[in-house]
């Protein structure tokens, strides 16, 4: 634990903000992992919906995509409670599109941000280490001559230090942000589908 403490103390304040931003981001991960479960799944479950719902029995196949998690099946109920309406396609698409949007700004929401820290944390490591060469330089030239390597390496490893912590924030969260960024894409490319079929099939039927 205490060398934990020298180390943050021998790479300076940016060690420290490198810090805060891995606690976020960590957090964030937490956050989004939760909010994201579940959110691609459910293709049986539709699939049987719009079954139901193209055979006749709407009320049915609206109650099977009920309380579900999914932002497909929620999307899939909706068009078919407009179907079931009769309202017409045009404005019908138009209202699914409005809420395919909003389902996706809220599952992208705070991804951008694991991407932000994910792009600055090195660039904070790179920036203390550049400082910390240059205090380590500058007392080397004021020693005159009397400096030995042993101080000089110090000085570099504490300048290093926030390179390697720059790093360890970052990689995680670059990684983070590009797997739930690929589950948010599936989750909307399964939007599209589970609408495509409803509408396909149910125009079939007709």
């Amino acid at each position: 634990m205490q060398s934990t403490i020298d180390m943050m103390r021998a790479g300076g304040p940016i060690v420290l903000v490198l810090l805060v931003l891995s606690l976020g981001s960590v957090a964030l991960i937490v956050a989004k992992v939760l909010q994201l479960r579940g959110v691609a799944s459910g293709d049986a479950r539709r699939i049987a919906a719009i079954e139901t719902f193209v055979s006749g029995d709407h009320h049915a196949a609206i109650a099977t995509l009920d309380s579900t998690g999914a932002p497909a099946d929620r999307i899939a109920r909706a068009a078919m409670q407009g179907l079931d309406a009769g309202r017409s396609r045009a404005a019908l698409v138009a209202e699914l599109e409005w809420r395919g949007n909003a389902e996706m700004l809220q599952m992208q929401r705070h991804i951008r941000l694991l991407e932000l820290i994910a792009m600055i944390s090195p660039l904070l490591g790179l920036l203390g280490t550049v400082l910390g060469m240059i205090q380590a330089f500058q007392e080397l030239a004021l020693a005159q001559g009397a400096a030995n390597a042993s101080l000089l390496a110090a000085g570099i490893w504490s300048a290093l230090l926030t390179t390697a912590a720059g790093l360890l924030v970052a990689i995680p969260a670059a990684v983070a942000a590009t797997l739930l960024a690929e589950k948010v894409d599936r989750a909307g490319a399964k939007i599209e589908t589970g609408v495509g079929q409803l509408f396909s099939r149910f125009d079939d039927a007709g």
